[in-house]
């Protein structure tokens, strides 16, 4: 058996000011049997003999002598009606409490619904849990467990819950060890060996199931490793894992480069592929289609990647920065397909940069047909980078001697206005290199040049009116050319920024609308958009702006968020440029907190909505279906008591049996709602006990009619007692039964099946009636429900609901499926009761 461990280390180091929060240490396992209860008692023992007061608040051994046996020296505190005393844990003060199954759903009636709630309060109370969780139980994988191993799971705890344990620890057995201690009975009793390996602890589904719970505890390690770089400010990367980083612009080549860095993480077991588009400014990367991008996003995640988009004025610096955020191991970036010329006049592209600063992250560069470019929010203090503005002068002073050199050589070919048209086009070219101080120095070099070398005389510089005037007016052409030019360029590339933006926004947008509008999901996307550190949301009015901590060199930029919050960002300073675009970023945080406040409003309002609709139903109820047997009995009785008519001993003995059958009918009725009122207010008091169905189902076969079909039976002694309140038992098996009935075509029987697997027995009763359609199902557990009913006069419609709410009073779950060949089938599973001497009270 082997151990993995992920702690945090500062996690409840934080004292309130009367009480420190407990810390919480959770025992994951893959499935049952894999050791976790004994790894909880064997931690207690060395704690206990350490000298720290341990006692065990809760633990099942289910019977098991090995877990038993663990309990040897260990203080135990009694139970309260079967559950947890969360009273007596807090008046004993221990400093280490072990509580087991945390997932588990406390009985109605009691103080917390879920034991999670009771180990909240005794953390809050400072005292430290240690707890077990069965991977199947976590709410984000119930329906892949579901998928694997075809076993529901009705008791889950949240994730989160899981997450924010200051300790965890994965319990961890292969699959044939598991396997072999379930053969030798250290698990089950002998009976239930052979269906247990040959269901939900085959090798496969235990295979798949340890899988996950090693991938899921990697997930935390991993998060525990980055909130750790992070505090510390560790900016290297540590290949703890494959992450590779591709790096899209829009273009066509963006499918090749996901797939080629989708096969080079899929090369080590547990690789994460990561997709990012950053936001460019260059104006000839303006054209970059929204839509490749949301095909290019589509195609990253649907091979198990993740899309990220940055916005960044410096390409290769922003692209850096968020793959050593992501302690990214690999960069996969498409190859440029510019000219040496290009590359002299605008620098080094953004692949050769990469490459020269990405220090331990390796860079793949990979060829594609055309080179796509993506877009960058641009500065607004300068629109042309450094390199471009160094080459333009040069070029205003290089270009024109060159072109007079080359001019010269040709005297005679050209006459003076070709010559001059090939002086303004070598200006024009400047501009759109350099801009308007560029163009501006050429057009000077050029008129001088051009007065110089070929207006006559030549050689010499000319003052008459005609030569000057066609100087200065070839000047002020070319300058105006350029300028123009120069402002083309500069609107085009705020034109390029509005499209960065609002791409941007749109992506947010379309995180929105898929459903990752949860707050702590804006923030993460807040802090990868902008390149920051870390992101938070705080509350403070506005005219006193809270003072979040601020760490040594750590720029924080604050934006307020409605009237009492505001988002706090660390990590570097924002330009002007970009709070633009965060401002706006923050504006859906304000709307998706407004939207959180208000679902938390319609989630206390609907308690209120479902009791009014209760309420209504239940009118609707007594005015009609309580009527009839109370009109049939008040017939009878009055008849009896009239004095104008003479009745025969048998008239007498008839209404006598309609009274008497219409005051039971209506005692059921009255009962039924009174105790649906009871559960629905948490106030049906229960007995557990080991209960078998034969001690029941006597008294639930009388309640059938008369004319009710027969009842076939089979298993029933082949399975162990259950834990269950043994009236309530009598009346769900009776309203199951009477429903089956009911709906049963004439000259077939019912059939009630039992057999036992996992801990539960389940007993199907079938019919072979017209069924229910799946969308109908749940529909039938709702009160005041008849679906299916042809009359009235069958009652209330609260019997399937009345027996899924007692059924689950006692820990137990009421299922409708079909039943091969037609019909309905029913089926409850209750827990197998632990002994046959253990007697329980809720």
């Amino acid at each position: 058996m082997s151990y993995a461990r992920v702690g945090n280390e500062e996690a409840g180091s934080v004292v309130a000011a009367e009480v420190r929060r407990g810390r919480l240490k959770v025992l994951l396992g893959a499935a049952p049997g894999v050791g976790k209860t004994c790894r909880m008692l064997d931690e207690g023992r060395r704690r206990a003999e350490r000298g720290t007061d341990v006692v065990v608040a809760y633990v099942d051994c289910r019977g098991r002598r090995r877990t038993q046996e663990k309990l040897t020296g260990l203080e135990l505190l009694p139970r309260a009606q079967a559950e947890l005393d969360l009273d007596a844990v807090l008046a004993r003060r221990p400093e280490v409490a072990l509580v087991d199954e945390l997932p588990h759903t406390n009985a109605p009636g009691g103080r917390n619904a879920a034991r999670r709630q009771d180990v909240e309060e005794l953390l809050a109370a400072g005292i430290d849990v240690v707890t077990t969780v069965n991977i199947a139980h976590l709410e984000s994988l119930g329906d892949v467990v579901e998928k694997i191993t075809g076993v529901p799971q009705y008791e889950s705890v949240p994730d989160d819950v899981v997450r924010r344990a200051d300790e965890l620890e994965l319990v961890d057995l292969p699959a044939e060890a598991l396997r072999r201690r379930m053969a030798h009975g250290d698990l089950y009793p002998p009976e239930q060996v052979d269906a247990a390996l040959a269901h939900y602890f085959r090798v496969g589904n235990l295979t798949a199931l340890r899988e996950l719970a090693l991938l899921w505890v990697a997930g935390r390690v991993d998060e525990a490793l980055q909130k750790y770089r992070s505090e510390h400010g560790i900016g290297g990367v540590w290949e703890t894992r494959e992450r590779v980083v591709v790096a899209l612009t829009g273009g066509p080549e963006g499918a090749t480069l996901i797939r080629r860095a989708a096969r080079i993480a899929a090369r080590s077991a547990g690789g994460d592929l990561l997709a990012v588009h950053i936001a460019r400014s260059d104006v000839l990367a303006a054209g970059a289609s929204s839509a490749a991008l949301a095909a290019q996003r589509a195609l990253a995640e649907s091979l198990g990647g993740s899309y990220h988009c940055v916005v960044g004025d410096d390409v290769p610096t922003a692209l850096l920065e968020f793959a050593r955020a992501e302690n990214a191991t690999q960069l996969v970036l498409g190859t440029s397909s510019r000219s040496r010329l290009e590359r002299f006049l605008t620098g080094r592209g953004i692949g050769e940069t990469v490459v020269g600063h990405s220090d331990d992250i390796d860079v793949h560069m990979v060829t594609h047909e055309r080179a796509g470019r993506g877009h960058l929010l641009p500065s607004r203090r300068r629109t042309l980078p450094t390199s471009r503005l160094i080459a333009g002068p040069v070029l205003g002073l290089v270009l024109p001697i060159a072109l007079t050199f080359l001019l010269d050589h040709a005297r005679g070919s050209l006459n003076l206005t070709s010559e001059a048209l090939l002086f303004l086009l070598t200006v024009v070219g400047v501009a759109c290199v350099g801009g308007v101080v560029s163009a501006v120095v050429a057009s000077v070099t050029a008129s001088l040049l051009l007065n110089y070398w070929f207006i006559p005389p030549v050689g010499a510089f000319t003052s008459t009116l005609d030569s000057v005037l066609a100087t200065v007016v070839f000047a002020v052409v070319a300058g105006t050319v350029a300028a123009v030019v120069d402002r083309s360029l500069r609107l085009s590339r705020r034109s390029a920024r509005a499209t960065a933006e609002a791409e941007t926004l749109s992506s947010l947008a379309g995180s929105i609308v898929r459903g990752d509008q949860t707050v702590p999901a804006l923030l993460e996307r807040a802090r990868e958009t902008f390149g920051m550190d870390s992101v938070e949301l705080l509350d403070a009015p506005v005219a006193e702006p809270p003072t979040p901590p601020v760490r040594a060199g750590v720029p924080v930029t604050q934006v307020p968020i409605g009237q009492d919050a505001r988002l706090v960002l660390r990590g570097r300073t924002l330009p002007a440029s970009e709070r633009r675009v965060l401002t706006a970023f923050a504006a859906h945080v304000t709307a998706a907190v407004e939207r959180a406040r208000l679902a938390e409003a319609a989630a206390e309002v609907e308690p209120v909505k479902a009791a009014d609709r209760m309420r209504t139903a239940l009118l609707a109820a007594v005015s009609h279906d309580l009527r009839t047997p109370l009109a049939g009995g008040w017939a009878a009785i009055s008849s009896l008591r009239s004095s104008d008519v003479e009745f025969s001993e048998e008239d007498r003995a008839e209404l006598l049996a309609t009274a008497d059958e219409s005051m039971a009918r209506l005692n059921r009725l009255i009962e039924n709602l009174l105790d649906m009122s009871r559960l629905q207010a948490g106030a049906l008091t229960l007995s557990l006990r080991p209960t078998v169905l034969e001690e029941v189902l006597p008294a639930a076969l009388e309640a059938l009619p008369p004319d009710a079909p027969a009842v076939e039976t089979r298993g029933l002694e082949t399975v162990p007692a259950v834990l269950a309140d043994p009236p309530l038992l009598e009346r769900v098996i009776a309203n199951l039964l009477g429903n089956a009935a009911r709906h049963a075509p004439e000259g077939t029987s019912v059939l009630l099946t039992a057999s036992a697997l996992a801990g539960r027995v389940e007993f199907r009763i079938v019919d072979r009636g017209p069924g229910l359609p799946a969308a109908d199902r749940e529909k039938a557990f709702v009160p005041f429900q008849r679906l299916g009913d042809t009359d009235n006069t069958t009652g209330v419609g609260l019997g399937l609901a009345l027996s899924r709410g007692l059924t689950e009073s006692m820990a137990g779950t009421l299922t409708p499926e079909d039943t091969p060949g037609g019909g309905l089938t029913m089926v409850l599973a209750l827990p197998a009761a632990e002994a046959p001497a253990a007697v329980r009270s809720v």
